[in-house]
């Protein structure tokens, strides 16, 4: 007759496993999304709002209008355009660190959403003129004024990474951890641990 495995050997590592492959699942997937839906509104942007002026969305609220942008928001640092695919593969270094250990299904989406607008970025400034790796970013939403004066001209690549900081920012301020505990909390004890198994022994004695 086989031998029972010990109490909470497989089955409790199959638990904790199963977790993280799903959070990284979650991660790969939005940043997927938002990476797709950039890329398709980009090209959209470039086909249907070249040579065209700014279009009136909702009363003035919004407005599509076609730039390019070298640097960053306000045209920040577009003499060194060279410098953001840098910090890009930085960011994406450290989501990659972070998903190693990741178990939390928020922590997962703002990750993913960083990541997806990183990349979504990152493919102009490869790809895009004016060259490899000085591309410049295709933007074409504008609010309340149809040239960005009132806030930068902006894509959903932006505003996947200003979401995904925003819920980090509000998971790290509500105690949520990435790996799926909360901060404060104490640690719930496996099973078979020490003191569990003196507990046990405890009981049975005091049975006899």
């Amino acid at each position: 007759m086989t031998a029972a495995p010990p109490a909470g050997s497989g089955t409790a590592e199959s638990r904790r496993g199963t977790p993280r492959r799903r959070a990284a699942g979650v991660l790969l997937g939005v940043a997927l999304v938002s990476l797709v839906a950039d890329l398709v509104t980009k090209q959209f942007a470039l086909s249907e709002l070249t040579g065209r002026g700014p279009v009136k969305l909702l009363g003035g609220a919004v407005y599509l209008t076609l730039t390019r942008n070298s640097g960053a928001a306000w045209s920040i640092g577009s003499g060194h355009t060279w410098v953001f695919p840098l910090i890009t593969f930085g960011v994406i270094a450290w989501i990659g660190w972070m998903a190693l250990r990741l178990r939390s299904l928020p922590w997962a989406v703002s990750l993913g959403l960083v990541l997806g607008g990183a990349l979504g970025n990152l493919t102009d400034r490869i790809f895009r003129a004016p060259g490899h790796f000085v591309g410049h970013v295709v933007d074409m939403i504008s609010l309340f004024d149809p040239y960005g004066q009132v806030w930068p001209v902006f894509n959903l690549a932006d505003s996947s990474l200003v979401c995904g900081v925003v819920l980090a920012v509000l998971l790290e301020l509500t105690g949520r951890q990435r790996d799926g505990g909360r901060a404060g909390a104490e640690p719930a004890e496996p099973a078979g641990s020490a003191s569990t198994e003196a507990t046990r022994g405890g009981e049975q004695r005091g049975r006899v």
